[in-house]
């Protein structure tokens, strides 16, 4: 019989491979449900060695959530070429990528759970809202966004956050229509701010102008046309 020696790893190696163990654990529970022990069995170290490379469990919590935040970030990266409604819908699709594959960490830390409740947590969170909202932002082409479209821009990113959070909570409703649900949901906001702004109404009007007909904006329009065909029942 022979046996496999386990090969030792670098300090930032295992540092590494905690966060990553961290992470799939808080995938299927909240973290604040995650004991150091569970951490330290997943990753088939003992206690201490865990402590030995973070110095508490806040201190384990919050490089994971700094991972996490990273790649929440970079779900919102998309090149900047084709219609806008075509590069929001890619960006709702990895966005709910990130919310399947993250749940339980995913809400609690949009709830602001307990055990990732610090300050350091919270600013994360920020700094993935603004990292959202400036990727948008890029997309429309305007170098000083006016009030109005940050209005806009930063209620959406607030609504598919918000949105997520309730589809976890028992997925109701088919994960690909709040997709789309959500890129229309950005259409309609701008609609809405462009009723009331000549400046807005000039941005509305350029991002239409580069949409097909059967594209996601397209879409709503057929939607929102076949709806006024419905009468309503006596």
């Amino acid at each position: 019989m022979t046996t496999v020696a386990r090969r030792r790893m670098g300090v930032e190696e295992r540092k590494q491979q905690l966060i990553g163990v961290a992470l799939e654990l808080f995938s299927h529970r909240s973290p604040d449900d995650v004991s150091i022990d569970e951490i330290a069995a997943a990753a088939g170290i003992s206690r201490p060695l865990v402590y030995h490379y973070f110095p508490g469990k806040q201190s384990l919590y919050e490089a994971a959530l700094r991972r996490a935040a990273d790649d929440l970030a970079d779900r919102f990266v998309e090149p900047r070429e084709g219609p806008l409604g075509a590069r929001l819908l890619r960006v709702m699709e990895r966005f709910f990528d990130f919310v399947e594959q993250h749940g339980p960490g995913f809400s609690a830390l949009m709830r602001g759970g307990p055990a990732i409740g610090s300050s350091t947590a919270t600013a994360m969170v920020s700094e993935v809202r603004q990292a959202a909202y400036e990727q948008i932002v890029a997309h429309l082409g305007v170098g000083r966004p006016p009030a109005r479209l940050e209005l806009v821009v930063r209620s959406w990113v607030s609504l598919a956050e918000t949105t997520a959070l309730l589809w976890l909570d028992g997925r109701r409703i088919p994960r690909a229509e709040l997709e789309l649900q959500l890129v229309h949901d950005f259409a309609a906001l701008a609609a809405v701010s462009a009723a009331y702004d000549e400046e807005m109404a000039a941005i509305l009007l350029r991002i239409v102008a580069d949409e097909p007909a059967d594209g996601a904006f397209g879409d709503l329009v057929d939607r929102l046309t076949r709806l006024g065909g419905v009468r309503p029942q006596p």
